[in-house]
């Protein structure tokens, strides 16, 4: 890998970092590289981003450092990427977070995904006692239950359980925030790797906490609960319908499913992709169906090769219409090009047709499920949404002094795990700086 990093310019105004969304100093770190200072290095890139090791393998590079490259020129940009991956891959192993002194001040984190990951860490490093609550049993949300092992190894999230049990972190897993006082229940953070429901031996379910006994009983309240509420096609036969999944349902357990022999996945996002590389790998004859070109896939374009390569099949401009048992009704499109010369996508009528399939995974995005406010509902805006604060926080009508905060999917909606932690970065500082002046 020294060669590729003798490649890099060391640009002062190094444009890989300007476009990333953390800002990694990459020319300081390729410095350091090519060194052989790679501890140091790791260590700068955690500091930065406590998910280097995550964002390393995930992100979309095209998009951001690799895509930016002043080498790209040339057609021929540095992979920094890879360099990335393997300091940060192999320092996540053995990282350790210094904190300073405890401040007798505690935060709860909703989330236990990527920002609700980072958020704990960072505010952790400033003395500030943190409980994060998550209704998945183990650490890592979408990074464990939707992200396939086979393009993120388990042991980097495992990792950060780790981190959270030997800093003081108490993660509550199996836990759901609710909106009323219902079938609450004790809760205990994470023990040897484990998690508890407050009797020795017992494992399982903890229970519920509502919304608002955490703005009561903390400082301050970080929401980062992902966007795990998938979005339906809202067409005819799809309600109901045994053979119809969707894709966040599946990536969380693919090998409890029946599929049949042919599976339809619908989307074009890297969802999509995981889904239908996953569907593909058990043996199934797997078929991707979007509305635009391959161009227009808003998926990693690496991730769509990928797919490609492995023998999942593409069908361009169709959409979906109707569901039935065991077809799909779908309509053809076409591009047309507008009087402003912008390129839009259209259904031809009277192109209805129906394909076979034994499974149809729905994977058109998803949404935040915000029904967990109860009596604390936030002002909205003109949309009837949270209306969020220039500082990431959310404003209510009552006089608690406990400020609620919000990143990743909570506040952008399904967008990269690179920029959840720079959501979650911002947030964190907005949050130590305004305890720091209570």
């Amino acid at each position: 890998m020294n060669e590729e990093a003798n490649r890099c310019l060391l640009c002062k105004n190094a444009r890989c970092s300007a476009a990333c969304p953390v800002r990694t100093a990459v020319p300081e770190l390729m410095k350091l590289y090519r060194e052989g200072r790679y501890e140091e290095a790791g260590r700068i890139l955690f500091d930065n981003n406590p998910l280097s090791a995550i964002t390393s393998q995930v992100c979309d590079w095209k998009k951001f450092c690799y895509g930016h490259c002043i080498l790209n020129a040339k057609k021929v940009p540095v992979r920094w990427y890879e360099i990335e991956q393997e300091l940060s891959m192999a320092y996540i192993l053995k990282a350790e977070i210094e904190t300073e002194p405890e401040n007798g001040k505690r935060i709860a984190i909703i989330g236990g995904g990527p920002a609700g990951i980072t958020a704990a860490i960072m505010l952790r490093e400033k003395g500030y006692s943190i409980d994060l609550f998550d209704e998945n049993p183990r650490l890592g949300g979408v990074l464990r239950y939707g992200i396939p092992a086979f393009r993120l190894d388990r042991k980097h999230i495992d990792a950060y359980e780790r981190i959270f049990l030997e800093s003081g972190i108490a993660f509550h897993g199996d836990i759901r925030i609710s909106s009323s006082d219902s079938e609450l229940l004790p809760v205990s953070p994470i023990s040897d790797g484990k998690m508890k429901d407050g009797q020795d031996g017992d494992y399982g379910i903890c229970g519920r906490v509502t919304f608002e006994s955490l703005r009561e009983d903390y400082d301050a309240v970080f929401i980062s609960s992902g966007a795990g509420v998938p979005r339906k096609l809202d067409v005819p036969g799809e309600e109901g319908n045994p053979n119809v999944l969707y894709a966040l349902d599946y990536l969380r357990e693919p090998a409890t499913y029946r599929l049949g022999r042919k599976v339809i996945v619908i989307g074009g996002g890297n969802v999509t992709m995981d889904a239908s590389r996953t569907a593909n790998r058990e043996g199934h004859d797997t078929w991707i169906y979007y509305r635009k070109t391959i161009e227009n896939m808003p998926a990693n374009s690496d991730e769509i090769e990928q797919a490609r390569k492995e023998g999942v099949k593409f069908e361009l401009f169709q959409v979906p219409v109707a569901v039935k048992e065991k077809t799909i009704v779908m309509r053809d499109c076409e591009n047309v090009v507008r009087e402003d010369g912008r390129v839009s996508t259209r259904m031809i009528e009277g192109s209805d047709h129906e394909v076979d399939y034994d499974t149809l995974i729905i994977a058109i995005s998803a949404n935040v499920d915000y029904g967990f406010f109860g009596e604390s509902t936030p002002v909205s805006d003109e949309k009837g949404m949270p209306a969020v604060n220039s500082d990431q926080s959310l404003t209510f009508d009552d006089d608690k002094k406990c400020k609620v905060f919000v990143a990743g999917d909570f506040l952008l909606g399904p967008k990269t795990v690179v920029e959840a932690v720079a959501s979650a970065k911002t947030a964190a500082d907005n949050i130590d700086n305004q305890l720091r002046k209570s």
